[in-house]
């Protein structure tokens, strides 16, 4: 029996207990994926559960807001993407030590690069690139990113937390700014000619799905593409706001499915198929939506 879940708060609307669970189906392993809600100061559960993985109970979990940053402090090693990162979505065992890695970076690459490719978009080249947040997702495509040639742009309402995020993604050159500050004339100006920009924020997130962290009356830069961490709702608001300005733009489902993906193949060995897994979370979102309209 392969026990797998998910460590965060709030995780009460995760689309990953479907998706893995149709990957055991898939791969015909017997298991289940389990939700932990465990708020930020719960040090003790955080502690019980990794035991769990340690001892074997549990063969592997995801990590999500709020613990993705620090959770590493109680983990054995990082993988090289997790250390460059500095944050860490997946936990699993080997060689009985508890590893941390971040499957987040390269799925949101792959998921990116399928977008961009969709609207015959370029990929990288020197292109700017403007990310919301400066939380553990935004670390991720912050790596991911700069990693891949784009001129990275981080703009955050807390603002040293964005500046500690450039410090730390090894040898690049992220740009920080104010969130405040995105609606001035100097910043705008400077981000018109923008090629990607990414909500790595939870607003707009399901129950707030009324809410966008695109400031009100600013236009999209005119040659920008829209790519939305948030996946419930399916469309958020941010994703129709761009969409109505002519920027192609999406939500973040199939990124979601391809990280959940290489977790799974961490986990276990198996690799499912990625439509299996795709189409068990289109489902789900599907039934949330309408037990919530």
């Amino acid at each position: 029996m392969i026990r797998l879940g998910l460590i965060g708060h709030p995780v009460e609307h995760s689309l990953s207990p479907a998706i893995h669970r149709a990957a055991l189906t898939a791969c015909g392993l017997e298991g289940d994926y389990t939700l932990f809600p465990v708020v930020v100061a719960d040090h003790a559960a955080l502690q019980d559960l990794l035991g769990e993985v340690r001892t074997g109970g549990i063969r592997g979990l995801n990590v999500t807001i709020p613990h993705k940053r620090t959770i590493a402090s109680l983990l054995d090693t990082l993988t090289p993407t997790a250390t460059a990162v500095g944050a860490v979505n997946t936990v699993f065992r080997h060689d009985g030590m508890l590893v941390g890695d971040n499957t987040d970076a390269p799925g949101f690459l792959s998921a990116l690069r399928n977008f961009l490719h969709s609207h015959d978009r370029p990929f990288g080249g020197g292109r700017s690139a403007l990310i919301l947040g400066a939380g553990g997702s935004a670390r991720a495509v912050a790596y991911t990113l700069t990693e891949s040639g784009w001129d990275v742009t981080v703009a955050a309402r807390r603002v040293e937390q964005a500046r500690r995020l450039a410090r730390e993604i090894a040898d690049h050159d992220v740009h920080v700014i104010d969130y405040a500050d995105l609606p001035a004339a100097p910043v705008r100006d400077r981000l018109a000619a923008c090629a990607l920009i990414v909500n790595a924020t939870p607003i707009g997130m399901f129950p707030g799905i009324d809410g966008s962290p695109w400031p009100e009356g600013l236009p999209f830069p005119p040659r920008a593409a829209l790519y939305d961490l948030v996946y419930v709702p399916r469309v958020t608001r941010l994703v129709r706001e761009a969409s109505a300005d002519g920027v192609p733009a999406t939500a973040g489902l199939e990124m979601l499915v391809e990280q959940a993906l290489l977790s799974f193949v961490r986990w276990t060995g198996h690799t499912p198929s990625r439509d299996v897994m795709l189409n068990a979370a289109k489902y789900q979102l599907e039934a949330v939506q309408c037990c919530d309209s």
